[in-house]
């Protein structure tokens, strides 16, 4: 077990003006387990790498100190597990079972006993799949289990878990909950990051809540904390246990097919599939883990070639020249008509500043610079990015990271979104603007498709479910152009509206 103790701690990121995180006084006894909140941006995942040793001396200055039972956290790094909001960052071997030993293997954990705890550690965070399992093949749920796994396999004394449920289907994230509440014994002391604050609330017993460059701003019993601040905590921002946000639903109706996909796949990644996508229409797509969610998110985007069927763009989405098959389109044209959010936001940055990473779409498009300026200023101001418009992208927290992904989605004024993940990371406030601009879009007449595990985004939004099965051997049902869903209301009849359905693989890098 380990104690932890922060005295007036900060970090300012190189390059940046505004500190990360500041002002910090925190102690952490042994065997504690912890819910850490806050507003986007106040410094949680900071604060997690600060306590792994993970923040380097020449990538930032720092302020006051923070010690893991007395140490410099450099220097007590085998005491500490952590586990990232992105999992890539920490899968390192080509097979699944090689990932969980490689910890092991430095520890110097004797090899008779390795593989009995790779097996148990597996186990408990329910992995779909033996230890030959290509990494390369798992979906970012996957991933994020095995990165789990990984971790509670090593049995550290400091157990940092950075958002460890935000990319897994409601049963994973069930099975991750429970691998934790049994790995955290006395013998363990609990720091988590969570946005799901009411399935959190069993595996702690207290509650801190970080205020951006103010430090601690509320702690305590979780009872206690949320009784007195619920409120106040709410309008800035932080999630809190309560009632889920009242549903945003059109005001139009759905228009013109701007897609049409009939038995599209990608084996085995994704197999056959059938849909129509809308204009003024919130499409979203559901499933288990690895069912193929993110690669039907990229086929839509244009961004794969389809291995199987076919994906036909319409006149009302094409125009007459640029041709039917999305992914034959030039750059241009494509970002022109359609704006993709990538499940991992740092992929598609390329530049190094959020200003010149907005404008680079609407720039490619032959926007005049005095409207790229506008658009950018705008997008910037909606999205709470203003005040970051000269950061680097890699250096932005996990939900500025989300929210400048799709603003650059937005940048060019797309006829289609596609969105994976969209609300991955936001605070409270946030989400709810995201949840409005979008809808807002929609009204508009914009497309909307989204891949979420986001339960209370799908009520608030979609008017539409396509739910995908990760059973490649299931024919899809061909659902009419006129087919549709809205997620079940209070009032509503669940069994007047049938749900779309596909069959996938489940392989592939998918949530």
């Amino acid at each position: 077990m380990s104690e932890v103790r922060l005295r007036g701690f900060g970090w300012r990121h190189a390059g940046r003006r505004a500190w990360a995180v500041r002002d910090v006084d925190l102690r952490i006894g042994h065997g504690e387990r912890v819910l850490l909140l806050g507003a986007s941006g106040s410094g949680k995942s900071t604060l997690l790498a600060a306590l792994a040793g993970l923040l380097a001396e020449d990538s930032g200055e720092q302020s006051g100190s923070v010690e893991i039972d007395g140490l410099d956290p450099r220097k007590a790094r085998e005491r500490v597990g952590i586990v990232f909001q992105d999992p890539q960052t920490q899968l390192v071997m080509a097979r699944s079972g090689d990932d969980v030993a490689f910890g092991l293997e430095n520890r110097g954990v004797p090899a008779e006993e390795i593989w009995h705890r790779v097996t148990e550690a597996l186990d408990r965070v329910g992995f779909p799949y033996g230890p030959d399992r290509s990494t390369a093949a798992l979906s970012g749920g996957e991933q994020q289990r095995l990165a789990l796994a990984g971790v509670l396999a090593l049995r550290p004394g400091l157990l940092l878990l950075d958002e460890p449920t935000a990319n897994l289907d409601p049963a994973g994230a069930a099975l991750v909950r429970e691998a934790v509440r049994s790995a955290v014994d006395d013998d363990t002391t609990l720091i988590l990051v969570e946005h799901r604050v009411s399935e959190a609330l069993p595996l702690v017993d207290r509650v801190v809540v970080l205020e951006p460059g103010a430090g601690v701003c509320a702690d305590g019993a979780p009872g206690e904390v949320f009784a007195a601040h619920g409120a106040e905590l709410a309008a800035a921002g932080v999630w809190v246990p309560g009632p889920p946000p009242a549903p945003r639903r059109s005001t139009s109706g759905p228009g013109a097919v701007l897609l049409a996909a009939d038995r599209l796949g990608l084996p085995p990644r994704l197999a056959s599939t059938d849909l129509r996508v809308r204009a003024g229409e919130a499409l979203a797509v559901l499933g288990p883990n690895g069912a193929g969610k993110s690669t039907l998110a990229l086929l839509l985007g244009g961004l794969l070639r389809p291995g199987a069927g076919r994906l036909s763009a319409t006149e009302t989405l094409a125009g007459r020249h640029a041709g039917t098959a999305p992914h034959r389109w030039r750059a241009p044209v494509l970002a022109d008509r359609i704006g993709s959010v990538f499940q991992d936001p740092e992929h598609q940055f390329v530049r190094t500043t959020v200003f010149e990473e907005l404008a680079l779409g609407p720039r490619r498009a032959g926007r005049p610079e005095a409207v790229v300026r506008s658009v950018v200023d705008e997008l910037l101001a909606r999205l709470r990015l203003d005040r970051l418009a000269a950061a680097n992208p890699y250096t932005l927290s996990g939900g500025q990271a989300r929210r400048l992904s799709v603003a650059t989605a937005l940048a060019t004024a797309p006829r289609l979104l596609i969105l994976d993940e969209p609300t991955f990371g936001q605070d409270r406030r946030t989400w709810l603007e995201l949840v409005e601009l979008l809808a807002e879009l929609r009204d508009d007449g914009h497309g909307i498709v989204t891949v979420t595990h986001d339960a209370d985004f799908v009520a608030a939004l979609a008017d539409r479910t396509l739910r995908l099965r990760d059973d490649a051997s299931e024919r899809p049902r061909q659902p009419s152009d006129d087919a549709s869903e809205r997620p079940r209301r209070p009032g509503d009849d669940a069994s007047e509206r049938p749900v779309e359905r596909a069959g996938t693989g489940s392989a592939g890098r998918d949530r």
